[in-house]
């Protein structure tokens, strides 16, 4: 992959117009409704606290959430904020024990077809599939090192990211201490008989901690977050071979993590490193502040990380209490469902936060 010259000056200049574009007042949407929100917008969600590192999760056709949980793999949240383990991951032995078992289901995404859920492990390296209506889940795959995200195409076939070579979570947080360009994009093809293929393509290599991704078929684009270069990166997509072609850099964004496409087609990119949303425009990636949880000191956070980033270093000291403020964890996504539900904000902590849109 071709080293591309971090342009700090330019991406700090991006931040200032976009951090004082998200304390304007007054910045509402062409049709008068809400297009930005704050923390104080929101309620934790469920109360008191329940759950266990909700990285990532989806919303079901009926406003439930299924959410990445360490204890159980998986939770169901009903919309009263009822909770309870879901997809018997333990039938599989699952277990968060540390320091000797060690699990972090991280990305957590629908398959095409709505019935299955894929969620990664950035720890363990499996990959799970759980069925909705039989509530079951099976490992269809398992990697050498931790997965960041899994996410399913339209022919099947899966793709993963792989954040850094990692095993555990304090090999991982090394990745984030000290850029180590180790990070890949792989894609397991669907065969004929209908199971995986046993060995993965490697799509992309010498990523700085590969993240979230989004697929992108209709525009026949593939966006992908490039964490540690702080970076949205944009290719050109041929779902049918599974090719990427012509990189360019879609948005310049602190820490990108966890990406979604809104209902209004802009891509929502979650920055743990400045506690904000983004969302960018996917035609010509201007984006502002969509949801923003930034503490009073959140701006000089995010400048310090970004300085550090352009010589050579990480931001893992960074990510901690003065960044993350009154978030129930740090700021990692989003579970998006249609115009009049409400969206969540997924964070490393126990509870996610609810934004009404109406």
């Amino acid at each position: 992959m071709n080293i591309i010259t971090f342009n700090l000056s330019k991406l700090l200049l991006a931040f200032t117009i976009i951090f004082s574009t998200s304390c304007s007042s007054d910045m509402e949407s062409v049709s008068s409704k809400k297009s930005n929100w704050s923390l104080s917008d929101g309620v934790e969600f469920p109360k008191e606290r329940p759950l266990a590192r909700a990285e990532d999760g989806v919303m079901l056709s009926d406003g439930t959430l299924i959410v990445a949980d360490q204890r159980y793999g998986l939770v169901k949240i009903n919309e009263s904020g009822t909770v309870e383990p879901f997809g018997n991951f333990q039938s599989l032995g699952y277990k968060h024990s540390p320091p000797e078992i060690e699990s972090g289901p991280n990305g957590v995404h629908l398959s095409p077809d709505n019935l299955f859920i894929f969620t990664a492990d950035v720890f363990s390296g499996h990959i799970y599939r759980t069925s909705i209506e039989s509530n079951t889940t099976e490992i269809i795959y398992s990697h050498e090192y931790g997965v960041n995200t899994a996410i399913q195409d339209s022919t099947g076939a899966l793709w993963f990211t792989q954040s850094t070579q990692n095993k555990n979570e304090e090999r991982l947080f090394v990745a984030i201490a000290k850029p180590i360009s180790d990070g890949s994009l792989f894609r397991l093809p669907l065969l004929d008989n209908g199971y995986f293929s046993e060995k993965p393509e490697l799509i992309l290599d010498e990523l700085d901690f590969a993240n979230g991704f989004y697929i992108n078929e209709t525009n026949k684009k593939f966006y992908l977050s490039e964490t540690l270069a702080n970076r949205v990166l944009s290719y050109d997509l041929d779902v049918s071979t599974g090719s990427l072609k012509k990189m360019t850099i879609l948005a310049e964004i602190p820490s990108p993590d966890n990406m979604q496409l809104n209902h209004d087609g802009s891509l929502w990119v979650a920055s743990p490193l400045s506690n904000q949303i983004f969302s960018v425009d996917i035609t010509n990636g201007n984006s502002f502040v969509v949801f923003d949880a930034q503490t009073k000191n959140g701006a000089a956070i995010v400048a310090e990380g970004i300085s550090r980033v352009s010589r050579g270093d990480g931001m893992a000291d960074l990510l901690g209490p003065e960044a993350i403020g009154s978030m129930p964890g740090l700021l990692t996504g989003m579970i998006l469902g249609s115009e009049d539900q409400p969206f969540y904000v997924a964070n490393l902590g126990a509870a996610l936060i609810k934004v009404s849109t109406q």
